[in-house]
């Protein structure tokens, strides 16, 4: 069970801490700094604990307790409950990855939770302490920074699903059949980004409203910097699944062609086979009718009639002659020659 790490920073100068929450919060106040928290993987009894170090609202620590949300900001009272959901792209798997942040900030604290685990909330830390001018403005720089760091962090899987579409774009009018699979893989993984990246805008429109009624002030730039920042990564997120959209109609339809197509090969085929059929068949008849003519008249009976006539050998051949010419014209009137 991880303990939490806790640092306390007299303006932007990070000074010795105790590491229990309360005991360190006393030091923080003292000195008139402010306290960061970092804690991962908690368990229900740390989190229940920090809240009653911090006289967190109930609501927000069992908001806290839920995992897997959406972005959000809510406000309790005079402290801050935030998620936020950093995010990685695998391009090899052409998987988006986001974890949860859970953030309280208050008047002299900043607490980040990671549920899972997976974000490197020390790491953010440190990266805190690179910009001092943030830890000079307390808390409310502390959630600025985190913002930055986590809608900058957007830019590369922007990036990278964006490559992935142009391969889809490419790989469209080819006759791989397994790119349906890949578009509808990629459109899960951007519906999830959106889960995450959707409701920054509003979010960040709020706080920048209350830090501009916090701190008495008629603008928020560096909010507001944030916020545009987050309208473009949403606006591409959402170009994105439109893209997706049109990619998964025009495979549909190409593959509606390419069945027609076959579909129009095999009637074409069909229809000279018949054509085939018929000629075959027309001659057959045309042959058959002297054979059948000439088998009769072959059977050499003594009683056949017009055996001992003189005019039985040419009027048999123009009788075979006369029935091929007549089945030959009738089969060419119905086109079957």
């Amino acid at each position: 069970m991880a303990q939490p790490h806790c640092v306390v920073y007299d303006r932007h100068t990070p000074v010795p801490t105790d590491p229990d929450p309360a005991t360190a919060l006393a030091a923080a106040r003292a000195a008139g700094g402010m306290l960061w928290v970092g804690l991962s993987r908690p368990t229900r009894e740390q989190v229940h604990e920090l809240a009653d170090v911090f006289g967190l609202e109930p609501l927000g620590v069992a908001s806290a307790l839920r995992t897997h949300q959406r972005s959000k900001l809510d406000r309790y009272g005079e402290h801050l409950f935030v998620v936020v959901q950093p995010a990685q792209y695998d391009d090899a798997a052409e998987t988006v990855e986001c974890h949860e942040v859970d953030l309280f900030v208050g008047e002299d604290f900043f607490i980040a939770i990671s549920p899972d685990g997976q974000v490197d909330l020390e790491k953010l830390r440190v990266l805190l302490e690179e910009h001092p001018e943030v830890l000079d403005r307390g808390p409310y720089g502390v959630l600025w920074a985190t913002f930055e760091f986590v809608t900058r962090g957007y830019r590369d899987v922007l990036d990278g699903i964006e490559h992935d579409i142009d391969q889809i774009e490419e790989q469209l009018f080819g006759d791989d059949d397994e790119v349906s699979h890949r578009i509808f893989a990629l459109q899960r993984e951007v519906i999830d980004l959106g889960h995450a990246t959707a409701p920054l805008p509003d979010m960040l429109l709020r706080l920048q409203r209350i830090v501009e009624n916090r701190f008495h002030v008629d603008d928020a730039p560096a909010f507001r910097e944030v916020a545009d920042r987050a309208r473009y990564v949403d606006a591409r997120v959402s170009a994105f699944r439109g893209t997706l959209d049109s990619a998964l109609t025009v495979h549909s339809s190409l593959v509606d062609q390419r069945r027609n197509e076959a579909m129009q090969r095999m009637t074409e085929t069909s229809l000279e086979q018949n054509d085939q059929v018929k000629k075959i068949s027309s001659w057959a008849a045309i042959g058959f009718a002297p054979t059948l003519v000439a088998g009769i008249y072959g059977m050499n009976f003594r009683t056949m009639p017009e055996l001992d006539w003189p005019w039985g050998y040419p009027f048999a051949i123009a009788l075979m002659a006369a029935v091929s010419a007549g089945l030959y014209v009738v089969f060419k009137k119905n086109d079957w020659l």
